[in-house]
């Protein structure tokens, strides 16, 4: 699988990841605590992971763009919208996360990435000359 596509889904997983942790700190806000600051940290590592994804693996897969990849981009741009109200917040508290997390665009983004990754790494090993 191509680095860059690898990047960005382990940004989107790692952001998911942290935010299921920072939901259960019971916080108020993001200010005043490092776990508060890392916060916008991931969600603008995973806002960067969104934009073009559907384009990088389009030209990882190669010729004949796969219809799912419109799937993904749905996701991705609906994902990046609910990621973005939440950064624009002037707080984000424990609360606010939680219900990130529960998002139905959310989850059905973390799926995509999960399917294209295996996708993915299938073409990858498939494409490995056979061992003699």
């Amino acid at each position: 699988m191509a680095a860059e596509i690898e990047g960005r889904f382990e940004a989107i997983e790692e952001c998911y990841e942290f935010m299921l942790a920072y939901a259960a700190q019971g916080l108020t806000s993001d200010m005043g605590s490092e776990s508060g600051k890392q916060v916008r940290e991931f969600l603008t590592r995973a806002v960067n992971a969104l934009s073009g994804l559907a384009e990088s693996c389009a030209e990882a897969m190669g010729d004949g763009r796969p219809a799912f990849l419109d799937v993904l981009e749905r996701d991705a741009s609906d994902s990046l919208a609910a990621l973005e109200l939440v950064l624009a917040q002037p707080e984000i508290g424990s609360q606010l996360i939680d219900n990130l997390n529960a998002s139905v665009h959310v989850r059905a983004l973390l799926t995509d990435v999960f399917l294209l990754g295996e996708v993915l790494r299938a073409q990858q090993v498939a494409a490995l000359p056979a061992a003699s």
